[in-house]
């Protein structure tokens, strides 16, 4: 391992569940040769269990349960240090916060984060950390660029979807200010550029997938009774209603099928009583979450896999679920909607089909077309699996944005 640069990396939770993606880069660039200091806003709700990770939580740092009087004492340190960065950074936030409005919720969070930020620069300079990476373009974005403002070590960060569709806010400050930006989908980085971002800084690195952890299956006939499976987390976005709606019209039509919802979420009682309603309750299972080493087995044993993203009422939605290429890998076919990046991902036609969000009847032909075709499955799983492997393999992915890392330290 020639390389040893060290840097920090900076996500909501480390190591979660639900961002299997921000553990598995680590992994990777450690494996690699990266020195790898984990830093996580919050303390897992649901903590991931694969192999490999118990390490990594062990070692991270947990930044909202640090004590305050231990933040003030960081403070303190890095102010001694470094006072004109600390005072320029602390301009820096009240010129943000008095932007976004000192008594609005964001205004307020960000001079929070600035308390907190001081704790990570401490980090980061104790460390001797050459860089600090990032997951998300929210709040942990607005901790690194005041951390890094403080300690003069650069940031970067990576965009994805709720980040920015939702809770997007000075969005085109926070490219400018960092080294470099990164986001996961052509779509995404038109969205940055039309907030004011500098094009030139941004560059789009897909958020890979580990194929060495999902094998395609061996072709095979549907079963008797064909199974549809989506795995979600049970929330507006993901569009279980209309999976569900779908269903209803394949039933209607005479199609024999069983549901399978893997996961959990606020909605889940509201979607439970939609199936009742539509009387799917013979045919639909709420399966509850699966651990991560739980997923391909459950995938291989689908005969089609279904996303219904769409778009909630504050705005957000889907970036490329990562759950798409694993089922894609697994020689599973795929249908799901015209979203954000996705048809990045699920070419209509060649790697999977597409229907539009918020049609029930469209999701349910497509769905339909699937299962009553065996040569179109067969197509395209083949295509979807050497679109992946060229495109949005994690470790072809971490060696780009490790390029990044070299040319910023």
């Amino acid at each position: 391992m020639q390389n040893r640069l060290k840097i920090a990396y900076l996500a909501p939770e480390i190591p979660a569940l639900s961002a299997t993606f921000v553990y598995n880069e680590i992994l990777r660039l450690e494996e690699i040769g990266y020195q790898i200091v984990p830093l996580s806003v919050h303390v897992p709700l649901s903590a991931a269990k694969a192999e490999g990770v118990e390490d990594l939580r062990d070692r991270t740092r947990y930044l909202y349960r640090t004590p305050k009087g231990k933040m003030l004492m960081a403070h303190l340190a890095v102010m001694i240090r470094r006072p004109v960065n600390y005072f320029s950074a602390l301009w820096m936030v009240l010129l943000d916060a008095m932007g976004m409005g000192f008594t609005n919720r964001i205004g307020l969070g960000l001079i929070y984060r600035f308390f907190v930020a001081g704790q990570v620069a401490r980090i980061l300079l104790e460390e001797k950390c050459r860089h600090l990476h990032v997951h998300f373009a929210h709040i942990p974005t607005d901790i690194a660029m005041y951390a890094s403002k403080i300690s003069g070590i650069p940031f970067s960060f990576t965009s994805h979807a709720n980040d920015l569709f939702e809770r997007g806010w000075m969005l085109g400050k926070k490219v400018q200010r960092s080294q470099f930006a990164v986001t996961i989908s052509e779509h995404n980085r038109r969205f940055l550029i039309e907030r004011g971002a500098p094009e030139r800084k941004i560059h789009v690195i897909r958020c890979g997938v580990q194929a060495s952890a999902f094998s395609a299956r061996n072709e095979r006939p549907l079963g008797e009774i064909p199974k549809i499976g989506s795995l979600v987390r049970m929330v507006e976005k993901k569009g279980i209603d209309d999976l569900i709606r779908a269903c209803k019209r394949l039933k209607d039509q005479g199609l024999g099928f069983h549901l399978e919802i893997a996961g959990d979420g606020p909605l889940q009682r509201d979607l439970q009583e939609l199936v009742i309603a539509e009387g799917l309750a013979a045919q639909v299972i709420f399966k509850g979450p699966l651990d991560h080493d739980q997923v391909p087995q459950w995938l291989k044993n689908l005969d089609v896999f279904v996303l219904a993203c769409k778009q909630d009422r504050n705005g957000d939605m889907d970036g490329i679920p990562v759950v798409l290429m694993e089922a894609m890998l697994s020689g599973v076919p795929v249908v799901t909607t015209r979203i954000s990046g996705i048809p990045e991902l699920v070419q209509d036609g060649r790697s999977g089909l597409l229907s539009d969000p918020n049609n029930p009847d469209q999701l349910a032909h497509a769905i339909h077309r699937i299962l009553s075709d065996n040569l179109l499955r067969s197509d395209l799983c083949r295509e979807a699996i050497s679109h992946i492997q060229n495109e949005f393999d994690l470790v072809k992915n971490v060696e780009k944005l490790a390029t990044h890392f070299k040319e910023a330290t």
